[in-house]
């Protein structure tokens, strides 16, 4: 038998519909903003910068300053290596933590406590200094390439819910652990391990306390840090239009990203709820 909604009912369904739709709004406003302040200053000249009233529509708009930033400072060499850390680190790192995660999960083993990254930062430039490898991107590099802690317990959350007897099964037919994890739990943990790879790339990609720590010359730095040297440079000279261009490069590949893969992004927070 149909029953019908009561009309106060769907009433109050659209009202309050309509008031998170307004709430909604306003917050992507909100965070819009800065994005669009940001852009509107790279066109602007150093004049309308700090023009009172505020200038909200650069006129004419200042495209040369994104020519002129190319050739006064490091922007492609910092586009270089900010690519080559976020690449290979999320590449392989995706790898190893996919493995630990199967092996914490499935096979009984103990870990170690892990530390946050602070706290062993000082031993750790030590280290790397003894091996010459600061002013080079190994220490960003080379650490990375055995695990991230995070998509590490992610994983191993989401394999929570393989049940160990599809494992058994697979290791009485004379399946290896690597056999096993390539051919059934790769397949199982693939929205997980995407999800987990973008958003991995993202954090890389803005990282700057690691590339302050272990990077000095100009063309072995990040992108990040290349920008952050644009704020002491260029400020004294009040030439912010220059520094927001360079911001609003760095932001087009995790624009990119985010448009492209949102799905598996959104995928991953409600997995995080889903798995337990």
């Amino acid at each position: 038998m149909r029953t019908r909604t009561p009309r106060g009912v769907t009433a109050q369904n659209r009202a309050g519909n309509a008031v998170l739709f307004v709430l909604l709004s306003a917050g992507g406003v909100v965070m819009l903003a800065p994005l669009i302040w940001m852009l509107g200053t790279a066109l602007k000249t150093r004049t309308q910068v700090f023009a009172l009233p505020p200038v909200w529509i650069p006129h004419p708009a200042q495209w040369h300053t994104f020519v002129r930033m190319w050739g006064e400072a490091p922007i492609l060499s910092g586009f270089r290596n900010s690519a080559t850390v976020a690449v290979t680190v999320t590449v392989v790192g995706t790898v190893t933590s996919s493995l630990a995660a199967f092996a914490l999960a499935k096979m009984r083993l103990l870990a170690s406590l892990m530390v946050p990254y602070p706290t062993i930062m000082i031993p750790q430039f030590v280290m790397f200094s003894d091996l010459h490898w600061v002013d080079t991107l190994l220490p960003l590099i080379v650490p990375p390439l055995f695990g991230n802690v995070v998509m590490i317990f992610f994983l191993r959350q989401y394999l929570g819910s393989v049940p160990d007897a599809v494992i058994e099964a697979a290791k009485l037919d004379g399946a290896s652990y690597l056999q096993i994890f390539r051919m059934i739990i790769l397949p199982m943990i693939r929205p997980a391990i995407a999800a987990q790879f973008i958003l991995w790339f993202m954090f890389l990609w803005n990282d700057y306390l690691a590339p302050t720590v272990y990077l000095n010359t100009p063309s072995k730095q990040t992108l990040q840090v290349v920008i952050a040297n644009l704020n002491v440079e260029f400020a004294t000279q009040r030439d912010y239009p220059l520094i927001m261009a360079a911001s609003c490069v760095a932001l087009i590949p995790i624009v990119v990203v985010f448009v492209v893969f949102q799905r598996q992004i959104i995928e991953s927070v409600a997995l995080t709820g889903q798995k337990g």
